[in-house]
């Protein structure tokens, strides 16, 4: 298959907006109407349930992983194609064509592509996640402390005591990036102490 042809293809992978799907299945709804907007795996579980939320979390993980695991399969491996098919799948989940390119934070899709990349780096960004929602609840904060550590990781992981490829490290900071600035207005209503936190209200 035409390299080219597999950027496409992840980008499609990652345009799938499983949190909607599984959402309207269950009879819940438009989940862009609920809640945050978001149709992440969070504002699932928030509003049609955990296991709406855990099978939201898994699918888009999987789309990402999927995609990540043709580029290598159909490129033998190349890094710099599976990179590639890394970026065009974050990049479908948080700008889907199918939704007018308005989607999710990739946070799932994220984590999803870099486990045939780096899955060391991704059972860690995993830990401080959960790290973070447990001491202070903020999914969000979570999030972004695993996006923000994921460059870090996939460098100290990858091929210790080597460093990654560049174009690893530099793919990996991307993808960090976008789905930092894509929590934007989490940020904002962290720092002004207005974020929704996980699980009763107090």
């Amino acid at each position: 298959m035409n390299p080219y042809g597999l950027i496409a293809i992840a980008y499609l992978l990652g345009s799938i907006p499983f949190g909607l799907l599984v959402v309207k299945g269950g009879g819940g709804g438009d989940i862009r109407s609920i809640g945050s907007g978001n149709i992440g795996a969070a504002n699932v579980a928030r509003h049609a349930g955990a296991m709406a939320g855990v099978l939201t979390l898994l699918l888009d993980a999987g789309k990402g992983c999927l995609a990540v695991w043709l580029a290598s399969r159909e490129t033998g491996g190349n890094v710099r194609w599976m990179m590639a098919a890394a970026a065009a799948a974050v990049v479908g989940h948080i700008f889907p064509l199918w939704l007018g390119f308005k989607g999710g934070k990739g946070v799932a899709t994220g984590l999803g592509v870099m486990l045939p990349i780096c899955w060391q780096g991704v059972v860690a960004a995993a830990v401080i996640w959960l790290l973070v929602v447990v001491f202070w609840r903020y999914s969000s904060l979570g999030s972004i402390s695993a996006a923000a550590a994921m460059p870090v990781l996939v460098y100290l992981f990858y091929a210790p005591p080597h460093a990654p490829p560049t174009v690893v490290s530099l793919g990996t900071i991307l993808i960090a990036a976008l789905i930092i600035a894509k929590h934007h207005q989490n940020i904002g209503r962290l720092v002004a102490g207005t974020e929704s936190r996980l699980g009763p209200k107090r």
